[in-house]
């Protein structure tokens, strides 16, 4: 095994035309961060809400090792049958156990020794168990393989995705916040070697709301009632990090927020 291990996350991919966007430049985007290691949340992958296993497969035959996902994931009943039979596929570890799915899993092969842990927050979302809790316990059991160990954060408050960071601080290799869909300017090494960034973004179309169809988005806070949600069209981007980890000590090294295509801060 190699004595760097380089991490591509990228944040939640909104729709299909965020799916297909993905799987065509994924492979320019290893090639350019020399990764080795690929995690993709695809939680809204589904017209916004889940992801099925046709969907899966197209990521994971793109070269993502694995996806995980969020608390949309049980708001689209052929997610079910998915993440309870493809463990690389995984759901937020804190939900009460009888819930379908696993909340971590571990990749150990001869090229790489890796851990992804799935983690849901609670404020401003449903009332689960503790994620800080459910952190310590799944730490316990991936140490006893690696301690390369990528934890996606899904939460909605920016002060429990900060605390999240500085709980894990030097326990794993990277904290990554996903779910609000917006880059945070905040990507960084934590004092003990934990990269830590309050949320990756999202993967789809930015001539939207965080995802969503404008028009549609606007209606629901003018009229303040229900509208179908509407994946939208065009300005697709990716959003992720490059993460470079001593693989002998489980320590980030370097964090790198990118956006692909960058933004044109211009008319024109």
């Amino acid at each position: 095994m190699a004595n760097d291990l380089s991490v591509l996350f990228l944040g939640d991919v909104v729709g299909d035309n965020g799916l297909e966007f993905v799987v065509s430049n994924l492979q320019m985007l290893i090639e350019k961060y020399d990764a080795n290691y690929i995690v993709v949340n695809g939680e809204n992958v589904w017209q916004g809400k889940g992801i099925n296993e046709a969907e899966a497969n197209q990521l994971f035959d793109a070269g993502v090792h694995v996806i995980t996902t969020g608390n949309h994931i049980w708001e689209n009943w052929k997610s079910r049958p998915l993440i309870a039979s493809n463990n690389k596929v995984l759901r937020p570890l804190n939900y009460p156990s009888g819930n379908p799915g696993m909340g971590f899993h571990i990749t150990i092969n001869d090229e790489v020794e890796a851990a992804v842990v799935q983690l849901q927050g609670r404020t401003f979302m449903a009332h689960i168990d503790c994620p800080f809790k459910a952190a310590d316990f799944a730490i316990k059991k991936i140490s006893e393989k690696t301690h390369n160990i990528i934890v996606d954060f899904h939460a909605d408050a920016t002060a429990e995705k900060m605390a999240m960071g500085w709980y894990l601080d030097g326990k794993v290799s990277a904290v990554l916040g996903t779910h609000t869909h917006t880059p945070t300017a905040d990507a960084q090494i934590l004092p003990k070697g934990t990269a830590y960034i309050t949320d990756v973004g999202m993967c789809g179309p930015h001539n939207s709301v965080i995802g969503m169809n404008k028009d549609v988005a606007i209606k629901r806070y003018i009229l303040q009632t229900a509208h179908k949600y509407e994946v939208a069209e065009g300005d697709l981007k990716i959003n992720g990090v490059n993460i470079k980890i001593d693989a002998s000590t489980g320590q980030a090294m370097s964090i790198e927020h990118f956006t692909y295509p960058k933004f044109v801060n211009q008319l024109g």
